[in-house]
């Protein structure tokens, strides 16, 4: 079997579309339970395992086009490098700096909804940001999601090119969007432990309604002194489920679309 042609940007536009909301809507408990055990307030106040999928319609409307905006990035990065690892790291480091740009404010919008205990809804969140901080309210946390994306994508996306070149190496065929789809999940499973602490940061600041945004070190710091180093990784255990099933499914529909839109139509 031959390998699908390189997709153009509409492709990945596509692809990476698919992707985004295949995983995004499909996980959605898991996420809302991370963001509860990771609130300031405490899990069974942020509403516990009640409303699992309140606040879902933020991720509906910003999922699509950030997964999109993020493969198209990384993979046009991609081609400016000389297919290593530091040209994968550069790119997935781009893409997710270009995807945080819609990323941000969906992500803002979906935690306060999660963590509010069925008292909050979209149009009140909205409202409520926007009288207290205006637009750029709409991206508090910013700095902080991209200090925790960076280091996520560093580990993962070169992770997964490296163990999909390797499998390359050794079978001398390309891996199928099921075996991609298990290298993605072993790659999120692991950028989703190391950098949790990284994520309870940016989780607390876009939790905080202060008109002062706390600094990410300041959190850490904060989030330290009140449970040690428990409470940095506040919420591990559905996050590496949710990235790890999360990766499965994300590179999984991923390489599923890639795939079937490279193949030649057939009458």
């Amino acid at each position: 079997m031959t390998a699908p042609n390189t997709p153009n940007i509409t492709h990945e536009l596509m692809c990476g579309a698919t992707a985004g909301v295949a995983v995004d809507l499909g996980l959605y408990p898991l996420d809302t339970l991370k963001t509860r055990l990771q609130s300031k307030q405490g899990f069974r106040a942020a509403g516990g395992f009640r409303n699992l999928y309140r606040g879902m319609s933020s991720v509906a409307i910003g999922s699509a086009p950030g997964s999109a905006i993020f493969f198209v990035s990384y993979r046009q990065a991609q081609k400016m490098g000389n297919n290593s690892i530091l040209s994968d790291i550069l790119a997935a480091c781009f893409g997710e700096m270009c995807a945080c740009l819609v990323r941000v404010p969906t992500e803002l919008l979906k935690q306060r909804i999660q963590a509010s205990n069925g008292k909050l809804k979209l149009s009140s969140a909205i409202r409520e940001i926007r009288q207290t901080n205006g637009f750029f309210g709409f991206y508090r946390g910013f700095t902080s999601t991209i200090v925790r994306e960076i280091p996520f994508a560093f580990i993962e996306y070169p992770l997964w090119e490296a163990m999909k070149r390797s499998f390359h190496q050794k079978m001398d065929r390309h891996a199928s969007p099921i075996e991609g789809a298990a290298f993605g999940s072993l790659a999120g499973l692991t950028a989703a432990a190391l950098t949790t602490p990284l994520d309870v940061a940016k989780t607390r600041i876009m939790l905080n309604r202060a008109t002062y945004t706390p600094r990410i070190l300041e959190t850490l710091f904060e989030i330290h002194r009140e449970g040690g180093v428990r409470a940095l990784f506040s919420g591990i255990v559905p996050r590496m489920c949710w990235m790890s099933i999360g990766g499965f499914v994300f590179f999984g529909a991923y390489e599923t679309a890639k795939y079937t839109l490279s193949l030649p139509i057939e009458f």
